[in-house]
């Protein structure tokens, strides 16, 4: 495949995202979609941290419009969001926009509504398949739809897609209802130029119950597709799941469970891999021995599933403490995890750590409480470029507000706060990030999430900040 018809193509599946030429994050209604570095030069001059532009989206039915997902393609010059907005005339619709880059001005908006004219997902009847597009990203063109039915002709949920480095496949994972089972995790392999399925893999746990993958990423090389997620274990509770599967085959190649020392609910929620490959980092909840939810995050070898380390995170309360997004610095040297940790007395807070890839040693944590003293819910992270800054955001209480993006850059080194920007909507109400991606150059950082408007319902809100 040529490298311009690398970069043409854009995929996404129920909220999450891809592109071609682009190494994308496990994306779900939390992710992220990261992007590898370009030379620099893309984006315009601006203030250092600087809001360079607000855009934002009220669908046709004035309804609901939630963006989950974004990401900035390979060449830095247009930025892609997508997730669920309500229609004149149906329901939910998967709702994709594209913005240049610099400006913010719209370059095309494209708008999937199922066969069954109900919920995005929706078939005929009450059933939901698994629907991913592509789309030509210069123009919007649909180019194909791939849908999944489960053997159940049931629930069937995409959480998490991925484009392998050479452009050839997109992968997409998720759960589906087994015909013996319930939920089963359901990864597929597709041709990126025709979407005809290549592969398709279940896994049904020990328990013969619900199996849910979360999140889904792709060895460096392209040779292996890892997912993650929770599945239902001997121990009537839920444990890390982690399966590498043979990109070209679908061949599982190993998997691992992980049950922490209470045996109670393990539930992963983020997954990355090294640079080099040599390492896949696992991060979600996991009930302590004498706490409730931890941070919980493992590092695997990515050859064999052999565990390399176990850290655990117990905030201050001593209660809940849910990690949810995950980022690996590009030397390979840091992981970086974060989410939200409960006071006491009190609410979440923003919490993100640092830990040493190598041994998971703890480097740096650091807590942000916003200015509400109230609920301050980190939905994504991101890593700059060249390693110098991790970024944070989510929905973060304001004194005068039910909740804002709250944007955060630390010193990936020392994890010192660098800078905090907040952005809160017309109608001074709710408002919460639910990704962010940074741009090829560096020189940008781009969020996007829900939004409420002047007239009270949610839009997609996309912000642009300089990083320089």
């Amino acid at each position: 495949m040529t490298g311009s018809r690398r970069t043409a193509f854009l995929f996404l599946s129920l909220a999450a995202l891809g592109l071609l030429g682009a190494h994308p994050a496990a994306a779900s209604p939390r992710a992220t979609v990261s992007v590898r570095p370009v030379p620099k030069g893309r984006v315009g001059r601006a203030t250092p941290k600087a809001r360079l532009w607000v855009r934002r989206y009220d669908g046709p039915a004035n309804d609901l419009d939630a963006a989950t997902a974004l990401g900035v393609s390979p060449d830095g010059s247009k930025v892609f969001v997508t997730g669920q907005s309500t229609g004149s005339t149906s329901s939910q619709d998967y709702f994709t926009l594209a913005y240049d880059a610099p400006t913010g001005a719209r370059l095309w908006a494209k708008r999937y509504n199922g066969p069954a004219n109900d919920y995005d997902v929706a078939t005929a009847g009450s059933s939901y398949d698994y629907a991913t597009v592509a789309y030509e990203a210069t123009t919007g063109a649909q180019l194909w739809v791939a849908r999944y039915n489960g053997p159940a002709s049931s629930f069937d949920v995409a959480t998490g897609l991925g484009v392998s480095p050479d452009g050839s496949r997109v992968f997409v994972t998720g759960y589906r209802t087994g015909s013996t089972s319930l939920d089963d995790y359901a990864t597929i392999a597709y041709d990126s130029s025709t979407g005809a399925t290549l592969w398709m893999r279940p896994y049904n746990g020990p328990g013969n119950l619900s199996d849910d993958a979360r999140a889904l990423e792709i060895s460096p090389d392209g040779s292996a597709v890892f997912v993650t997620g929770d599945s239902f274990g001997s121990n009537s509770s839920y444990d890390y799941t982690t399966i590498a599967y043979d990109a070209l085959t679908g061949a599982a190649l190993w998997h691992k469970r992980y049950d922490g020392p209470a045996k109670g609910d393990d539930i992963a929620y983020a997954l990355g891999v090294a640079p080099d490959g040599s390492t896949v980092f696992v991060s979600g909840s996991s009930v302590g021995a004498t706490s409730s939810d931890d941070y919980l995050t493992v590092a695997y070898e990515a050859s064999t599933g052999a565990r390399l380390w176990v850290r655990r995170f117990n905030g201050p309360g001593n209660i809940l403490d849910d990690a949810v997004d995950l980022g690996v610095s590009p030397a390979g040297s840091s992981v970086f995890v974060t989410g939200y940790s409960a006071e006491s007395p009190g609410f979440e807070d923003y919490v993100t750590v640092a830990y040493e890839a190598s041994t998971g040693a703890r480097l740096w944590v650091r807590r942000y409480d916003g200015p509400g003293n109230g609920s301050d819910v980190a939905q994504a992270l991101g890593v700059s470029t060249d390693g110098s800054a991790v970024f944070v955001t989510g929905g973060s209480v304001d004194s005068t507000s039910l909740g804002d993006y709250a944007t955060i850059a630390y010193d990936a080194a020392t994890g010192a706060t660098v800078w905090v920007r907040r952005y809160k909507g017309p109608a001074n109400n709710n408002d919460e990030a639910y990704a962010l991606a940074v741009s090829p150059s560096g020189g940008a950082l781009y969020v996007t999430g829900v939004s409420i408007g002047s007239s009270g319902s949610s839009d997609y809100a996309t912000v642009a900040y300089s990083t320089a």
